[in-house]
């Protein structure tokens, strides 16, 4: 029998998935999607990732260590599990 080592990010997002604990979900995945730092993560805000009536593909946020506007791409995932937060919120 052969075990498989589960990384701690994916030990993590599946305990949050069986916690049915959406927005904790979701800001991991935009973290790690984004690679943003904690104070980045904090500022974030619901039109940064759902300008519209659907989370979008790609976000822009001004990095906070930097003053730079850093853009990157949202995984199907994560574009999932930001959806059903914002949904549940409402």
């Amino acid at each position: 029998m052969t075990t498989t080592a589960v990384s701690p990010r994916s030990k993590k997002k599946l305990q949050l998935q069986l916690a049915h604990r959406t927005r904790e979900l979701a800001l991991f995945k935009l973290t790690i999607d984004g690679k943003l730092r904690g104070c980045d993560l904090v500022r974030l805000r619901i039109r940064d990732v759902q300008p519209g009536t659907q989370v979008a593909r790609r976000a822009i946020v001004m990095q906070s260590k930097t003053q730079q506007p850093v853009q990157f791409d949202l995984s199907d995932q994560t574009r999932e599990a930001a959806s059903a937060w914002i949904a549940e919120a409402h």
